[in-house]
């Protein structure tokens, strides 16, 4: 295990990172390696100081005693939000080209759409979809098409619903996609913009722990969890694939990340390359 810090101002044992490593994997299913004791260090040490707790041991009583503003805070400091708009976007031209034209054949006589962005982290993905499904279907508002958009992170699920972000988020869109979804801001907010109140109006944002039950009983016409379960150990994913393939409708999309792979962990769901499955059952 890394070495202790010469120079820090608190002192982190091993048993206090085991402390925290049993907390994170009891409350997110994430787990934490060895060589996240540095990381750890950096995102809680501020929390530690200027919390009054004087020392990690304090910290981890609090947790241990159910200190919900600190268990809360604990949970968004250890989640990593690495996201962007149409991230992976071969997943997001395959949604149009195959899944969305499949989906209006369908549902073609309830005209109805359900959507599940598992990890939505700040909003881009559930953003990325919401334009994806208003730039394939010319009659979209005829359509009852929803997106619920989830994250263990309470504050990017809020900034997700906010749906403010810093223009040079949008610096890799056409010119044109950013003009029809985006608002750019006046004076002080020049340098941020605003999704359109049409995406914004077919997304949900809640928080949601992935582990715990969840309040939903669907069925989804087809889901995005990528880059989530990459950090729960494989008895964890069985069991969250299979969660997904029985809130999932028969024959349904699930898009999941590009290091991520169902291979000895779920046989629910075929593979059609790329990291798109299709649920088999």
């Amino acid at each position: 295990m890394a070495a202790e810090g010469k120079d820090r101002e608190f002192d982190f044992t091993d048993d206090s990172f085991n402390r925290i490593r049993e907390f994170v994997t009891e409350h997110t299913g994430i787990v934490l390696s060895d060589g996240k004791k540095d990381m750890v260090y950096g995102r809680l040490s501020k929390r530690i100081r200027k919390g009054g707790f004087g020392s990690f041991d304090a910290f981890c009583d609090a947790l241990d005693a159910g200190d919900e503003e600190q268990q809360d805070f604990m949970i968004n400091a250890i989640t990593t939000n690495l996201t962007s708009f149409f991230r992976e976007n071969h997943h997001f031209e395959y949604l149009s080209d195959t899944v969305i034209p499949e989906l209006m054949k369908q549902k073609r006589q309830h005209k109805r759409i359900r959507i599940w962005s598992a990890g939505c982290s700040t909003g881009e993905e559930p953003y990325s979809i919401a334009i994806t499904l208003r730039e394939s279907i010319a009659n979209i508002d005829d359509w009852d098409i929803k997106i619920l958009a989830t994250d263990l992170d309470a504050n990017v699920v809020a900034h997700g619903k906010a749906g403010i972000y810093r223009k040079d988020r949008i610096d890799g869109l056409d010119e044109q996609r950013v003009k029809r979804w985006f608002r750019q801001g006046k004076g002080e907010q020049s340098d941020m913009v605003k999704v359109s109140p049409q995406l914004q109006q077919m997304i949900t944002f809640k928080r949601l722990n992935l582990l715990h039950q969840w309040p939903m009983k669907g069925q989804f016409d087809f889901m995005f969890c990528r880059n989530v379960v990459i950090y729960f150990d494989k008895d964890t994913q069985r069991v969250l694939f299979d969660r997904y393939a029985d809130i999932l409708a028969p024959q349904t999309h699930l898009f999941i990340g590009h290091s991520e792979t169902l291979y000895k962990v779920s046989d629910r769901f075929d593979s059609l390359g790329k990291t798109i499955y299709r649920k088999n059952s």
